[in-house]
């Protein structure tokens, strides 16, 4: 039997290594990029056609390269970047492994115009397919200029695979703020069929944000700093108020590359525990400084996943850096005197106190003994006479008393009758100083629901058996939470989290057959968009128009923000926030591209629902509490979210009586 181990062609090769580098023209953008800022470049212009399925052109004005470097670059493992094997752990380039030029030439077909700044004429390079077309001299700039053109032109079912241009071009703005935020000495401009959608200028961390994502994230942000043996931490972190559930900008740069570290992220969200709600997630720009024998960044082709010899210290260090900041810009929240619900202290009036003569103190009253609770029924203008000196002339409030002062003692005997109290308090939720009422967008009455929930309708959820004495008698806690009582436990309910499931699986049944019926605005509302989000509403326009929303854009400004007027928006989402809701779709959307249309439904429903459910800081009578949780224990599974969220919390006697 002959030999069966054979080495593979160069050619094969690289479409091995291309499979691994390059997944789509995001990636491309990434490779050459960074081969632009290791070659020095001041200045870098990417040129795209058709989301970079046509051309991605790249042009520099770094060192540039000779003829016979630029012949040698596309091969296999060539590279200017490293030597030997200890230079990976004295990394201060981007690249350094020699796949990415050879990998892109793998796959695509490649037109390279190159000149070092010391010479006087460049050189011209054409390749396909790894396969050399030709090579002549031709006066250029300095700097080099690569386009990559038909990208999979060889591969029909890589091809194929890509999204539509406006899905990938999301990708590829992702990636170009990577590279922006972590060069903002460079100059980037970015044109897609011909319109300028970025043109940064070099300057700070803090102005190469706010190029990016918009003037308005200046004011949210609060810088971190600190110094160590093992790390130097620079960057900002956003204030707790402007948190954000979906969509959150969170970078984390490691002498001077991108990097995504779970761990780290941990880190910070633990500093925000307290201070943000558990579903939303914090904006940060952090920038670590290392000594690179420390970390390894060549663990994943990307180089994107990169391991620190000091982990935990640092852990330790980025936190006590973000805590101090949030500390000394006073993002820690203060106590609020101005709450609806806080007690109303009046202002002190001295001249007040001195008109007062309450005739002085009686030393022999005890207020525990029972001949004086007895007389504490006595009137208010009964009070000075009873308890003043002999000659003392009458108090203010003897002599005019008032009408609540006149109604005192019925009130004071009706504190004794406890019966009675009790069953005021049962009554409360039709008394007029109940809560108002709640948005008419809420539970109305078409539902058909009882006025009070069913023992039967309450008990389907498993494991739960509701008293039937206390069916009705809930608490609402913190305007956020509804509390009953069952027979052996006390069930506590996320409002919020029960009427987004309420309103999801109605959402789910219009939807499936929904018209698109719009409701016209007479004043347009506007919202902004940046280009990645521009893209991926672009992917998703048919779905969102059928809706109901009537959306119109503008061109892009010079901060590449994209304003859309929305002049209609759909009928059904009633008095709910319909720009929340639209950008929770688009959030949804980037997250499932590629999904099914079943799916994608399911996500525009839940994204509805959200935007329309009620809210904590909103008062609900409890009737409308009653018909909230009728509803939704009549559902198959109460328990939980369509995303995941528990919305039910059952604490049994026993756990109630181990803590009391």
């Amino acid at each position: 039997m002959s030999d069966v181990i054979q080495l593979l062609p160069d050619s094969v090769a690289n479409q091995i290594a291309a499979g691994e580098v390059i997944q789509r023209p995001a990636s491309v953008i990434k490779e050459l990029v960074e081969n632009s800022i290791d070659a020095g470049a001041s200045q870098v212009k990417i040129i795209l056609r058709d989301a970079g399925k046509t051309l991605i052109q790249v042009v520099d004005d770094g060192c540039g390269m000779s003829d016979t470097d630029a012949r040698l670059a596309f091969e296999r493992h060539a590279t200017s970047k490293i030597r030997q094997a200890s230079d990976l752990f004295e990394l201060h380039t981007m690249g350094f492994r020699g796949e990415a030029l050879p990998s892109i030439a793998a796959v695509a077909q490649i037109d390279l115009r190159t000149m070092r700044r010391d010479s006087q004429i460049g050189t011209h390079l054409e390749l396909a397919a790894s396969k050399f077309v030709s090579q002549t001299p031709e006066a250029c700039t300095p700097g080099s200029n690569l386009a990559v053109k038909n990208l999979f032109f060889n591969f029909p079912a890589r091809r194929k695979f890509l999204k539509k241009d406006s899905v990938e071009l999301g990708h590829i703005t992702r990636e170009f703020e990577r590279l922006a935020l972590v060069n903002p000495s460079v100059e980037f401009e970015l044109y897609h069929n011909d319109v300028n959608l970025y043109q940064l200028l070099p300057g700070t961390l803090r102005q190469r944000i706010a190029g990016l994502f918009g003037k308005s994230i200046d004011k949210q942000l609060i810088p971190v700093e600190t110094e160590t043996p093992l790390v130097k931490i620079s960057g900002f972190v956003c204030l707790p108020e402007f948190a954000r559930k979906r969509n959150a900008q969170q970078f984390f740069f490691v002498n001077g590359r991108n990097m995504r570290h779970p761990y780290f992220h941990k880190a910070v969200m633990n500093c925000y525990e307290e201070l943000i709600a558990a579903e939303h997630q914090p904006n940060y720009f952090l920038n670590f400084e290392v000594d690179p024998q420390t970390i390894d960044v060549n663990i994943h082709p990307t180089k994107s996943e990169i391991k620190f010899e000091n982990e935990q210290p640092i852990w330790q260090i980025l936190s006590a850096a973000i805590r101090e900041s949030l500390g000394r810009f006073n993002a820690i929240p203060a106590l609020d005197f101005d709450k609806e619900d806080a007690p109303e202290i009046p202002v002190f009036d001295p001249s007040l106190s001195e008109s007062l003569n309450l005739g002085g103190l009686d030393d022999s009253y005890n207020p525990f003994a029972k001949e004086t609770r007895k007389s504490a029924t006595v009137a208010p203008g009964d009070f000075a006479s009873s308890h003043s000196t002999s000659g003392s002339e009458p108090s203010r409030l003897n002599t005019n008393p008032s009408p609540t002062a006149a109604t005192a003692p019925s009130r004071a005997s009706h504190l004794n009758d406890w019966d009675k109290l009790y069953a005021d308090f049962q009554n409360a939720t039709g008394s007029s100083t109940s809560a108002p009422p709640t948005p008419e967008s809420f539970l109305t009455d078409e539902t058909g629901l009882p006025d009070s929930i069913e023992a039967s309708a309450l008990n389907r959820l498993p494991g739960i058996e509701l008293s039937g004495a206390h069916i009705g008698g809930l608490l609402q806690l913190s305007n956020r939470y509804i509390v009953t009582a069952g027979n052996d436990s006390l069930i506590v309910v996320d409002r919020h989290r029960a009427h987004v499931k309420i309103l999801f699986e109605r959402f789910l049944s219009e939807t499936e057959s929904y018209i698109g019926e719009s409701q016209q605005v007479i004043f347009a509302e506007l919202v902004e968009l940046t280009p990645h989000q521009k893209g991926v509403l672009d992917s998703i326009a048919d779905e969102v128009k059928s809706l109901g929303y009537d959306l119109e854009f503008s061109q892009a400004t010079d901060e590449g923000i994209f304003r859309c007027e929305m002049r209609g928006v759909p009928a059904l989402l009633g008095n709910a926030n319909a720009a929340e809701a639209l950008t929770k779709i688009i959030a949804d959307a980037e997250e499932g591209v590629g999904s099914s249309g079943e799916d994608m439904r399911r996500r525009v429903a839940l994204s509805l629902a959200q935007s329309a459910a009620i809210r904590a800081t909103e008062r609900m009578q409890n009737a409308d509490a009653e018909r909230l949780l009728a509803e939704l224990f009549s559902m198959p599974d109460p328990s939980y979210t369509p995303d995941g969220n528990q919305i039910i919390l059952q604490i049994p006697v026993a756990e109630i009586s181990r803590r009391i």
